[in-house]
């Protein structure tokens, strides 16, 4: 549904974006990627959001690592991923994300993210002001910079029974920043989101989604 192009950051990198949704859009999405690249279930929510009326866009953070990286969620590829992510810094991805929003040229701008993403959309919301609205699912690395202050409306969805993501760290993000709405699905893990993982949880994913299309809808007006 959707295609690829290229962009340029200004610190001089380019770094491959699929695009979809209209192209007259006056709303734009930055879609950001989990650990295993700009893969089929990235390209999917974009093409989600596209479906949704939004010019979306999810830019390829690991081009700066490796190019291409299109990855399933074997224990190979998670190994591989996390190989990745650690050669991206913070300020990097911010790089990358920036550029992202500054192409979709949409009046207004959302950021969402999922696992790694879901970290990196909180930091979209913190340190830049290019957005009218950020949702962050299941971001591990939320709770390590969760005082940090939001330039805008903020929703996080978070799996109850997440081994990587404990309880006591929702609790602790929640009393950090009363104003953002955080959200836990009962029985939901890590990943529940995408229908590839072992992890996938339709109801929690349905849930998530239409609270995030709506928080959107209402601050993106």
């Amino acid at each position: 549904m959707g295609k690829t192009i290229e962009l340029k950051t200004a610190d001089g990198h380019t770094l491959s974006a699929y695009v979809a949704g209209p192209d007259n859009a006056t709303r734009g999405v930055v879609v950001v990627q989990e650990i295993f690249g700009v893969n089929h279930h990235i390209r999917d929510m974009a093409d989600k959001f596209g479906a949704a009326g939004y010019k979306a866009i999810a830019p390829a953070m690991f081009d700066r690592a490796k190019r291409g990286v299109d990855l399933g969620y074997g224990p190979d590829d998670r190994k591989e991923g996390f190989g990745l992510r650690g050669q991206v810094t913070d300020a990097q991805s911010i790089e990358d994300i920036t550029a992202a929003a500054k192409a979709l040229g949409t009046a207004k701008t959302a950021i969402v993210g999922y696992c790694w993403g879901g970290s990196l959309s909180w930091l979209g919301a913190t340190r830049t002001k290019l957005f009218a609205a950020a949702s962050c699912w299941y971001g591990g690395g939320i709770a390590a910079t969760k005082d940090e202050k939001p330039n805008c409306p903020v929703q996080m969805h978070f799996g109850e029974t997440d081994g990587s993501i404990p309880l006591t760290d929702i609790e602790a993000i929640k009393a950090a920043q009363p104003g953002v709405e955080v959200y836990v699905y009962p029985g939901a893990g890590h990943g529940f989101g995408c229908d590839e993982r072992d992890s996938w949880n339709p109801e929690a994913f349905e849930l998530a989604q239409k609270r995030t299309l709506d928080f959107f809808a209402k601050n993106l007006k």
